[in-house]
């Protein structure tokens, strides 16, 4: 049985489409990502499946239970951190900690073996306020809070959003071990470049999910010859590689274009020629390995 089994879900807000007939299934065990921008329909879909909001169509299980009929044993084996914050910024890191396992009906003592590894590293600042916290730091309380009353199931928004390159690596970390522990983990990240760090992905946008597979799959699976493409003005050589006549797309990454070309082609010498015949200088061009982002960016204008 799986752990979360979802089957044609669609939820609207108005005349807004938020999920579009979305149908996926995650492993006990697994850790799973969903990887989209901002309102590709990843929080409409985490609060379907913690029993926040009900879909105007379609079944969601988890661990086999109803999330419309068997909402309140659902919430008893469901960790979920939301996207924003939402712990009580005027108590304490350690109140906040008791007033959750209380709600459970726990202690933080009766589970403090789950949590131990993420709780030392704030409990030197147990007393104080929650609000006062670091972004690294509320994540850690969030975290220790969602698994205090020891859930199966971990339901995890967009965790590492706001925080920096160091506490993003550390929260990973926290989440392979919980994996370990055989706790399943549903994730979201607006960055693709997490997507490697999951045992598979579900690439969203619109509400719609354009593939579902490992992330090596999802790479092997790109369909053009890809290049790195730089000069000394991006700007503009952005916009004289899109007039390339065998170009496919292009899109900038960082001090560099990633452009890929049509089925068949690829940049050769008549690409620098070109690039020399508009005035570009410090021209440098090589093949490069597709990664999430270019898949997600291919997948997009299909």
């Amino acid at each position: 049985m799986s752990a979360i089994l979802v089957e044609h879900i669609a939820k609207h807000f108005g005349t807004v489409k938020a999920l579009d007939d979305i149908s996926f299934s995650v492993d006990k065990g697994e850790l799973f990502g969903f990887i989209g921008p901002d309102g590709a329909g990843k929080t409409t879909l985490f609060r379907i499946l913690t029993t926040l909001i009900i879909p105007d169509q379609g079944k969601a299980t988890v661990n086999g239970l109803d999330v419309v009929k068997d909402y309140r044993k659902i919430r008893q084996d469901i960790g979920y951190m939301p996207g924003r914050f939402s712990l009580y910024s005027d108590l304490s890191v350690e109140e906040n900690l008791n007033f959750y396992a209380t709600v459970f009906g726990t202690t933080v003592a009766g589970n403090y073996d789950l949590i131990r590894d993420i709780y030392v590293q704030i409990e030197p600042f147990k007393k104080r306020k929650a609000g006062k916290l670091s972004g690294g730091m509320k994540q850690k309380l969030a975290l220790c809070c969602a698994l205090i009353h020891k859930p199966s199931v971990l339901v995890l928004d967009e965790p590492t959003t706001g925080v920096d390159a160091v506490s993003r690596l550390e929260f990973w970390e926290m989440l392979k071990r919980l994996k370990e522990s055989g706790i399943t983990i549903v994730v979201a990240t607006p960055y693709m470049d997490e997507a490697g760090l999951c045992d598979r992905i579900a690439l969203i946008q619109d509400g719609n999910i354009m593939a579902i597979s490992t992330p090596s799959e999802v790479i092997k699976k790109y369909p053009n010859s890809l290049y790195s493409v730089k000069s000394d003005d991006i700007f503009s050589l952005l916009n004289d590689l899109r007039k390339f006549p065998d170009v496919h797309t292009v899109f900038a990454f960082g001090q560099a274009a990633h452009v890929s070309f049509k089925p068949g082609q690829s940049a050769g010498s008549s690409l620098q020629d070109y690039l020399q015949a508009k005035g570009h200088s410090g021209i440098i061009i090589s093949p490069v390995q597709a990664n999430i982002e270019d898949c997600f960016m291919e997948l997009m204008i299909k």
